[in-house]
């Protein structure tokens, strides 16, 4: 869910001013999954940014503070998201971790760089949401060490139903600065995109996979 309408737009705003999120309805993406899409988001580039990457830091810190008191460890999921989530920790003098896909194949071989949060109360920092299966594998490399996960937080969110159902089974909270529906929304608001376009990505999210077949 997302942390509030107020945030969600200011966020959205944000993104597409400075083309972390492209929006293409005419010219489509193909994702690397080969899915067809009119939205191609690189949350990585607030990091160019000071002004959006320091409102984002700060959103960041307000939504963990209200929702997940009692963190201890911020974890940031490898790569996109190790940026601004050692950003958010020193923001909230937290210790910070980072978590890849898998565990290296060469020297210490860790999944998890920095000290392992066993027992610890971790809030995971994600730069955008999918199908949440990605972002999930962090959740089990610290599930393996018997870290105390509170729940996740990420910029952006598609807010397919595949992912709703996959952080349901995980029983993991999600929690996102903003999303799909206000992104569309405001991008109509402030004339990014026309009437039509809009009703283009409406129907995208629908059934993304098949979309543009």
């Amino acid at each position: 869910m997302i942390f509030d309408i107020k945030t969600a737009k200011e966020t959205a705003l944000q993104l597409l001013q400075i083309n972390a999120i492209k929006l293409q309805p005419q010219t489509p993406f193909t994702w690397a999954s080969g899915w067809k899409s009119p939205i191609y988001c690189d949350n990585r580039i607030c990091l160019s940014f000071p002004e959006v990457r320091n409102s984002i830091t700060q959103k960041f810190a307000l939504l963990i503070k209200k929702k997940y008191e009692n963190v201890e460890v911020i974890a940031g999921v490898a790569t996109g998201a190790i940026g601004i989530g050692m950003l958010v920790a020193n923001a909230l003098n937290l210790p910070f971790i980072y978590i890849r896909p898998e565990a290296k194949k060469h020297g210490r071989q860790n999944q998890i760089e920095g000290i392992v949060p066993k027992g610890k109360k971790v809030v995971v920092i994600e730069d955008l949401i999918s199908t949440g299966k990605s972002s999930l594998l962090a959740v089990e490399a610290l599930k393996k060490v018997d870290a105390d996960l509170l729940g996740m937080v990420a910029i952006f969110s598609y807010g397919f139903h595949v992912a709703d159902d996959n952080f349901k089974k995980a029983n993991i909270s999600l929690n996102t600065l903003s999303d799909y529906e206000n992104l569309v929304e405001l991008a109509k608001e402030k004339e990014y995109i026309t009437t039509i376009q809009t009703k283009t990505l409406q129907n995208w999210r629908t059934n993304p996979s098949e979309w543009g077949k």
